[in-house]
């Protein structure tokens, strides 16, 4: 059994000492531990500091992709490292890494493929009243779209079977932790979580730059995603919002007509129909969306199986 523990890091060099230390080296019922770090275009000497403090693998990304890419690649190279259990972990060493052999042990028994390490919220200092209430909002928004019960589904400190690390695409340019938990679920991924202490806070975060960013980008990247796997349920909510509009028109139309003042109410009767066509083919591309979104399954199913061959056939030359 063997767990790599990445880390994505973005001008580090301070905190990744930090970080490294808390990191177990002998855990309960694995054989091999290894820490990979992903240095996401760092302009500092996170990477040298890396490499002195005995990093087994690491990674140097030419520029800065962001905290989903380097997630992605990641998770990629822990794969080809052979790893069973992967665990991702912040390098601002926000997460008790001591709670690692709790937070893969529903892995090692079989009970789950990806598991969360839930922070508490309520009693974190540095978190404002509005950012507290955000995390909350955003958790129950997402655990609904996604069927999930995660209470804290922005949390980065996570543990990911080999099995979820190959079933999972991040596609998302800016954050991992909301798609990741919508795929879990719209997938039948057994996800489950726990609650783990948090360390000091060490700096600021540095996902946006403001809260309003992160709330736009947020929104965005759950609404994409969530179309991803539901594009019929979205286009249809749609469409029917927009057709229902028609109708009450149409509504009014008759009512003035069958009271005698039908004159001048023609337009309305023109802006209905219109409304009532255009609710139905937003239904047709919700249709036409679902479709697709077979094939991209289909797909999506093919290149979990390339990707296990192209492991087995690596591991086999090595």
């Amino acid at each position: 059994m063997k767990l790599v523990i990445q880390i994505p890091c973005y001008n580090e060099e301070t905190t990744l000492p930090v970080t490294l230390a808390d990191i177990p080296r002998t855990i309960p019922g694995v054989d091999e531990v290894e820490i990979l770090v992903i240095d996401d275009g760092s302009a500092d000497r996170t990477a040298e500091v890396a490499r002195e403090h005995d990093v087994d693998h690491i990674i140097r990304l030419t520029n800065r992709k962001g905290l989903a890419q380097a997630f992605k690649t990641g998770l990629d190279a822990s794969l080809k490292l052979g790893a069973d259990i992967i665990v991702n972990t912040d390098a601002d060493n926000q997460y008790k890494a001591s709670e690692i052999p709790r937070l893969i042990q529903p892995i090692l028994s079989g009970m789950a493929d990806i598991v969360v390490g839930c922070r508490p919220i309520d009693d974190i200092k540095h978190f404002s009243i509005a950012k507290k209430a955000l995390q909350k909002f955003g958790s129950w928004v997402v655990r609904g779209l996604s069927g999930t019960t995660i209470p804290d589904v922005t949390s980065g400190f996570r543990a990911y079977s080999r099995h979820a690390a190959l079933s999972l695409n991040v596609i998302s340019e800016f954050t991992y932790t909301l798609e990741t938990v919508i795929q879990a679920g719209k997938k039948s991924i057994a996800i489950a979580h726990l609650p783990v202490g948090t360390n000091e806070n060490l700096r600021e975060s540095r996902l946006a730059p403001t809260a309003a960013s992160y709330v736009k980008r947020s929104v965005g990247t759950i609404v994409r995603i969530y179309a991803m796997y539901e594009p019929l349920k979205i286009f249809t909510y749609i469409g029917v919002a927009i057709g229902l509009g028609g109708v009450a028109l149409i509504t009014r139309f008759l009512y003035f007509y069958f009271t005698g003042g039908g004159r001048g109410h023609i337009q309305s009767l023109l802006v209905a129909s219109i409304l009532v066509l255009v609710g139905f083919q937003v239904v047709m591309f919700g249709l036409m969306a679902d479709l697709i979104g077979a094939n991209r399954r289909l797909l999506e199913d093919a290149l979990r199986r390339v990707r296990c061959l192209e492991l087995d056939l690596g591991q086999q030359d090595e």
